[in-house]
Order: structure tokens, then sequence, then C-alpha cells
């Protein structure tokens, strides 16, 4: 049986068979010319779960999201899930953008998102996985990083205020 591709409702995405030891005494079957052995193994898998957060890739883009490189498996971002703003897409740039924000997402961007669907196939399909990038420190690395500096200004802007403001009340 080949296990390395196959996915399974317990063990997830298989991604690697790993740590072979065969039993070097086998059982041959009449009108079977092959030997028949015991195998210990451990496999390496991914198993994704709902609400667990993962960065990805962008892989392509469509006009109704894009896709999400994460582990051995690409995930759905809707256009819906990705951000709060309308979403326009430029199919000659292959690009998702914000109609206020502008923010861009584009092939090759890197991206967190949250997990927020899991369907494993079943009998040998590939399975279908939902994300979101619509919460706080979701989304593009970039824009995480703009908001977060953006917050950090807020706050020393705000404790330079009190400071100052505690200054001249003595």
């Amino acid at each position: 049986m080949k296990y390395e591709g196959m996915v399974d409702e317990e063990l997830g995405y298989v991604i690697a068979v790993t740590k072979i030891k065969v039993n070097p005494f086998g059982k041959i079957i009449p009108g079977d010319g092959a030997t028949f052995h015991k195998v210990k193994f451990s496999l390496l898998t991914f198993f994704p779960k709902i609400q667990e957060v993962v960065e990805g890739e962008v892989v392509e883009i469509a006009d109704f999201g894009a896709f999400i490189r994460i582990g051995p498996v690409d995930a759905l971002l809707h256009v819906s899930q990705l951000m709060d703003d309308y979403i326009s897409h430029d199919e000659r740039q292959g690009v998702l953008m914000g109609k206020e924000t502008k923010r861009k997402l584009t092939t090759g961007d890197h991206v967190r998102v949250r997990i927020t669907a899991v369907s494993l196939g079943r009998g040998g399909g590939s399975g279908k996985i939902g994300v979101t990038a619509r919460q706080p420190f979701l989304g593009k690395i970039e824009w995480i990083t703009k908001d977060i500096e953006k917050i950090e200004k807020t706050e020393a802007a705000k404790t330079k205020e009190a400071e100052t403001a505690g200054s001249s009340e003595t």
C-alpha cells in the first residue's frame, strides 16, 4: 500500500514515510511469488485543525479568491474572507485589491490565515480547506507589519502625551 500522498480522516495528509523497519522473516503464500513481511514505520503528516493559525504563500489568484499553499495542500481564501473592504479582481495583473485600502494581494505574497473549514477527502479525494484573513493580525504579512507599526506609533504618542500632561500638573 502506498502511503505518501494519501489523505486520511484520522491521519490527515501523509507527506512521507520515515524510520522504516522491515522484519527479515516473511511469509510466502502459495501461488504468489512475493514475500510478505511485517513492517514498522513512522509517518510525517499534516493534519489541519479548525481555528489553527498558519502561514502560507499565495499560489493562485482567481476572481472568487486566492489559493494559499499551507503545507502540502492549497487552501481557499474567498474574497469575502480577505479583508473588510470591497475587493476587485484585476485578471491581467493577477491581483485582488481593496477599493478603499488599496491593499493588493498577488501570487507569491506570504500570508497569515486562520483555518475555518476542513473537509478531508474520502476515498482518495484530496480534501478542501477554507481559511480567513478577516481578523486582527491576519492577512498579508506586509499588512500585519504596517498595522503593528501604526499601533506602536499610537501607543508611543499616548505615552508621550500622558507624560507631558503629568509633568505640566506639577
